[in-house]
């Protein structure tokens, strides 16, 4: 009976392969434990948000009222519709267990690619964790930033007879989207410089792509900013083009390095490490034929 007993329970639990290895089955399993506990996350933080709606309500209307005020414009938030009260304070909790529960699901998220990675690659999707979860913040804080600078900027073109009377639904989703397309955005930077630790990229690679990053950095910005005005756009294209930049720096650091573990001395424009070693195995095969 022990015996029995023993082999059902590692039957319902498989040891994971070392080498991260798993089925469909195991890989759907997987990521529906992921979404749970993200969600799970989602929710308790959304619980707090909740409770402090209020407070966070009058934090996110902030903005707004200082812009109206520098402005001089009768800019308010309102409620036009009767079910405003209730699915108002629920978008707040959500928005609240999004930004609060970031550390949970960003692991989620890494944790779930992590397995099929190599034991050395581990290593830097653990580093690539840590320093996302405070990018990310770093991305929120910006736009907590720009917001009321946005909207100083859209009520200066608002007439002295025209009344800004905000669907507060609407000015939410304006906060929802600004701020998790500026987290996303400072993201960028985390996943260029995994991939380059991972072997995918190399940073002459990046350098020779640097224009059309650049234009495609702006043209994120430009498309995933809610506003769409130029100081929006530049606050946010500004730092992900910087972050890019010191992303490359940091991926020609650790090119040098590999390039000194495989005992070549490459330049800039030399081929990589893989490159050279498939060379000399293709010099070798000729010689052998």
């Amino acid at each position: 009976m022990a015996t029995i007993l023993g082999r059902r329970g590692k039957g319902s639990r498989p040891e994971r392969d070392p080498e991260g290895r798993m089925t469909l089955a195991e890989h759907l399993r997987e990521l529906r434990w992921r979404l749970l506990v993200s969600a799970g996350a989602v929710v308790l933080f959304g619980i707090l948000g909740f409770v402090f709606r209020d407070q966070i309500m009058e934090f996110l209307l902030e903005p707004m009222i200082d812009a109206a005020a520098s402005t001089g414009a009768d800019a308010r938030a309102t409620y036009p519709q009767a079910i405003d009260p209730i699915i108002v304070p629920m978008m707040i909790a959500l928005w609240t267990g999004l930004i609060l529960g970031a550390p949970v699901w960003i692991y989620q998220v890494w944790a779930f690619v992590t397995p099929a990675l190599y034991s050395n690659e581990k290593k830097w999707a653990t580093t690539a964790i840590g320093v996302s979860v405070p990018m990310f913040a770093a991305g929120v804080a910006v736009a907590i930033w720009v917001m009321p600078r946005a909207w100083e900027f859209l009520l200066n073109f608002t007439p002295e007879e025209v009344h800004n009377y905000v669907h507060f639904r609407d000015y939410l989703n304006f906060v929802i989207r600004l701020t998790f397309v500026f987290g996303v955005g400072f993201l960028l930077p985390v996943f260029v410089v995994l991939l380059n630790a991972v072997g995918v990229l190399r940073h002459e690679t990046l350098a020779s792509a640097r224009r059309w990053v650049i234009v495609g950095i702006f043209v994120f910005a430009a498309v995933a900013t809610p506003t769409g005005d130029p100081l929006t756009l530049i606050s946010l294209a500004t730092p992900m083009w910087l972050l890019f930049e010191a992303a490359v720096l940091v991926c020609r650091v650790f090119d040098r390095r590999r390039a000194r573990m495989y005992g070549t001395a490459l330049d800039d424009d030399a081929a990589t490490p893989d490159d050279e070693l498939d060379r000399i195995g293709r010099v070798d095969d000729e010689d052998d034929g």
